[in-house]
């Protein structure tokens, strides 16, 4: 079974594959420009897995759904901890129990975390978004306060000094 066949048997709509697609190609051109030591492969792939949970909701849960679908395919640690950390451009634990998730810290740590929820975010569907629109849209949906704005930015900040 092909990596896009994983998600379509695991129940995503054409939709979310196709998103998937993108983000998984986004991510790995992104991570093969930037200068810190990562695994493009584990990129690539958490790009292409990071929403396989949207095949069970679209809630800001889908992330959970989808540590536990990896879990029953076998996939690495260091993909489960993308598709867990993935959402927003990370969850503290104080927001992540006013969003109903278990407490605890949802950030991503390593840069393919990093990398995965920074290109997650900057497509919209399956279109690319620069920066700007992309923290505009953050702030639209969070507020301009929220600190996953801030968070945003952080994140943008660092994948920027990575770039070569």
């Amino acid at each position: 079974m092909n990596n896009a066949e994983i998600l379509i048997h695991a129940g995503c709509s054409a939709d979310v594959v196709a998103h998937c697609i993108v983000v998984s190609q986004l991510a790995r051109s992104i991570a093969e420009r930037a200068t810190v030591a990562l695994d493009l492969e584990l990129v690539q792939q958490g790009g292409l897995f990071h929403d396989i949970g949207r095949s069970r909701t679209h809630g800001i849960e889908h992330a959970l759904a989808g540590v536990e679908i990896a879990k029953k395919l076998g996939f690495s640690d260091r993909l489960v901890h993308i598709i867990e950390r993935h959402i927003g451009a990370g969850i503290t634990e104080e927001e992540a129990v006013k969003l109903g998730l278990p407490r605890r810290d949802y950030i991503p740590l390593t840069p393919e975390e990093k990398i995965v929820s920074y290109a997650d975010n900057l497509i919209n569907g399956v279109r690319k978004m620069m920066f700007y629109e992309a923290l505009d849209r953050f702030k639209n949906i969070l507020g301009p306060d929220h600190e996953g704005v801030e968070l945003f930015i952080e994140q943008h900040r660092e994948i920027q000094s990575w770039m070569k």
